[in-house]
This record gives C-alpha cells, structure tokens and sequence, in this order.
C-alpha cells in the first residue's frame, strides 16, 4: 500500500490533508482512492502526476471521513474529472453514491479497510481500519486527548474502546502529520481521560 498525502504542502488555501491511496504494483485489481479531497483545487495537479498506473482510472474511489467543508470542498471538481464513486457516512452529503453506516468493508489501494462510525468530531465521523497494515485513517476524530476535563457523548466512547482493541502502528490524521510510533498506547491514554472526564463531569 502507497500512501500520498496531496495536500501536505498546501500553503495558500487551508485544507485537510487529502490522501491518495494506491496499490504496491498497481495492478489493475487495486483501488486507486481518495481518502478526503479538501479544497485546494492543486489537488487535480497532483493527482495526475502520482503514479496511479498504466490504463487505470486515476481516482477511481472517494472515501470521505466526515462532511465538513474543508474536507470535501473540492469534490464537485473531482467527480467532474475523475468520475469516482463516491462513499460518506452523511446522507445530506451532495455527491455521494454510497451511504455507509459502520461496519462496512472497503478496498483501498491493494488493501481491505474496515469503515468505523466514530462520532466524536462530528456525528458523520468515520475512520477506516487496515488489519493487514495495522493503520488507521482517522480523519478529525479526536485520538490525542492529553488532558482531563470536558463533556463526551458515549457513542464516542464506544468507538475510542473498538479502536483500542485494534492494533495500529500508524495514524493519519485529517490535518498535521501522521503519527507513526506508540499509537496503541495514545489511544489507551486518550480513552482513560475521556472516561475520567466523564466521571468528573458526572460528579
């Protein structure tokens, strides 16, 4: 699996992160796909320089992981271009073919991907789970919770326990830089604050 973040050099417009996910080989059975699209309009400049493969489509797939503008501006260019299916968990997303309600499986590149409903950041959240790659795409689910204090509604709860029981090595976020060592112990250190603020919270 190739993981391209089109976006990270986004200066002038902000944007999340958006990434282009390939297969190793680019064999035509992989699913050259888009994990967000943002709303830096670049993003078409760069997707046609990747190396996406030979007599494949270039985007063939959008997986978005939640509705908020900044992560879905520029889908109306994209599926003008590149005619993707388009995949959200939110039905009042303009654009999407595919509902998703958690649960789902998804290939990704030359990967399977296990869709998660996470609400948290947004009730439409989603992250997308690769066992074989042990990595999570978890677009602005909250995961580096540091400190105590704050309200959580218990689906978000929910989804922080599925999470930790996953083995994971690497996260890509919907904005900043991935984090690549000690996810499983953040996620576990995230989850313990958010159920000592509940218990505070609840007095």
């Amino acid at each position: 699996m190739v993981v391209l973040n089109l976006t990270g050099d986004s200066r002038s417009t902000y944007t999340s992160n958006a990434y282009l996910v390939l297969g190793n080989h680019n064999a035509l059975a992989d699913v050259n796909t888009l994990v967000d699209v943002g709303r830096d309009p670049l993003i078409i400049e760069r997707i046609y320089e990747a190396p996406t493969g030979i007599g494949k489509h270039k985007v063939e797939q959008v997986v978005l992981t939640h509705s908020h503008y900044d992560h879905v501006e520029v889908l109306p260019l994209i599926r003008e271009i590149f005619h993707p299916v388009v995949y959200a968990f939110s039905p009042s997303l303009k654009g999407v073919d595919h509902i998703l309600k958690g649960g789902e499986t998804l290939r990704l590149g030359d990967r399977m991907f296990e869709v998660i409903h996470t609400p948290g950041h947004s009730h439409d959240s989603i992250c997308l789970y690769c066992e074989q790659e042990r990595t999570l795409f978890a677009g602005d689910t909250p995961l580096m919770v540091q400190s105590v204090g704050g309200a959580y509604e218990e689906q978000y709860i929910h989804a922080l326990e599925k999470l930790c029981r996953r083995d994971i090595k690497a996260i890509y976020f919907g904005h900043g830089d991935p984090l690549m060592k000690g996810c499983s112990k953040t996620l576990r250190n995230t989850l313990r604050n958010v159920r000592k603020s509940v218990e505070s919270w609840n007095g």
